[in-house]
């Protein structure tokens, strides 16, 4: 397993590699010159670009694209400026289509856009304190019509709950069987689907008698991790940068976002949940959820619940790598937020305010 990882990286490293240096002799000696300490930019810097023309070879024109999207014609090699608006964050692809004596030539390079604002950080106030199952590994955690809905995991003890918030009573409950470990969910349109780790599968289920109606298979994505929705899309994060949109009908995964901030692109993005037009995201064994942007990736905010754990009664019982906080529900209808985290015994109401 571990064997076939770093060969791929290997692989892809050497492919990045060549395109990067723009192989003079294959691209008839020309190269992409990105003017751009580390390649990295902000939303709105300009990019400036030029090629390098090693034989000297006639250009007729050069086209520039970021990923798909056209950013504008030159006719010389000289420097081309661009202002980057691209409205998607994150890891993007610069291209360049040469047209010099009749051949096309293509050259490329990667460049990481990132979010031109630092992030607002936020603390949070405790409201009220209700029980929650110290066996319930939280993995997705959501509010429909009222009532609080569960997913748990762990290999052997992975669940689906309808849960009662105020007491911490299980309502109704279905184990999965003991090769999946369950992950993030989401309700839709009285459907919940809920995701496997590493199994590549998620399973739909009836929201009203938890009857298992169907499933769907990942397909770029490689694991299973949280899930949200907006009403319209189902958002989808995995463990990388990537935070997918799949298709509520077929559950394709049609396009993704990129998580950055001001500062890097990040990783870890856990349990999801919509609230208010944004997406708020656990960051894996970070006492800390992230506010993102649902239309470009970047982190708008930051809520910092360190101390959220000390407030706990098992504390001392729990593994500090792993029973951490994961699991935030919103409740539209009465406009409260709580968190809990993994084996914790206390589900939170919190209030979230600026620092």
């Amino acid at each position: 397993m571990k064997k076939t990882k770093y060969l791929s990286l290997f692989v892809l490293g050497f492919i990045f590699y060549s395109c990067g240096n723009n192989s003079e002799e294959k691209n008839a000696g020309f190269s992409l010159n990105i003017h751009q300490k580390d390649h990295t930019f902000q939303f709105q810097d300009t990019l400036k670009v030029s090629i390098a023309n090693k034989n000297n070879r006639e250009i007729d024109s050069i086209v520039y694209f970021l990923k798909d999207e056209k950013l504008g014609k030159s006719a010389s090699a000289e420097i081309f400026k661009s202002i980057l608006d691209f409205k998607k964050l994150g890891n993007q692809t610069l291209s360049a289509e040469i047209h010099s004596e009749g051949d096309i030539i293509k050259l490329q390079q990667e460049i990481k856009l990132l979010s031109n604002k630092k992030p607002i950080t936020y603390t949070y106030e405790i409201v009220a304190a209700y029980p929650h199952d110290t066996r319930s590994y939280t993995q997705g955690l959501e509010f429909h019509n009222d009532t609080l809905y569960e997913s748990t995991g762990q290999y052997g003890r992975s669940s689906l709950r309808k849960v009662d918030f105020k007491t911490g009573e299980v309502l109704m409950i279905h184990e999965l069987s003991n090769n999946y470990f369950a992950e993030g969910l989401t309700i839709l349109n009285d459907k919940i689907y809920q995701l496997t780790w590493r199994e590549g599968q998620g399973f739909i289920y009836d929201v009203n008698t938890f009857e298992n109606i169907g499933s769907f298979s990942y397909h770029d994505s490689k694991e299973g991790w949280g899930l949200c929705n907006s009403g319209e899309k189902i958002y989808k994060s995995d463990g990388t940068e990537k935070i997918w949109i799949l298709n509520p009908e077929t559950l394709a995964e049609e396009d993704f976002i990129q998580v950055v901030t001001h500062a890097s692109v990040v990783t870890k993005m856990n349990e999801l949940e919509w609230v208010e037009g944004k997406i708020y995201a656990n960051t894996y064994q970070k006492d800390g959820v992230a506010i993102i942007n649902p239309e470009t990736g970047a982190i708008e905010g930051l809520i910092d619940f360190r101390g959220l754990r000390k407030k706990l009664g098992n504390e001392d019982a729990l593994d500090p790598l792993n029973d951490v906080l994961n699991g935030i529900a919103y409740n539209p209808n009465t406009k409260k937020l709580y968190v809990t985290g993994k084996d914790w015994d206390t589900l939170f109401e919190v209030k979230v305010k600026e620092k």
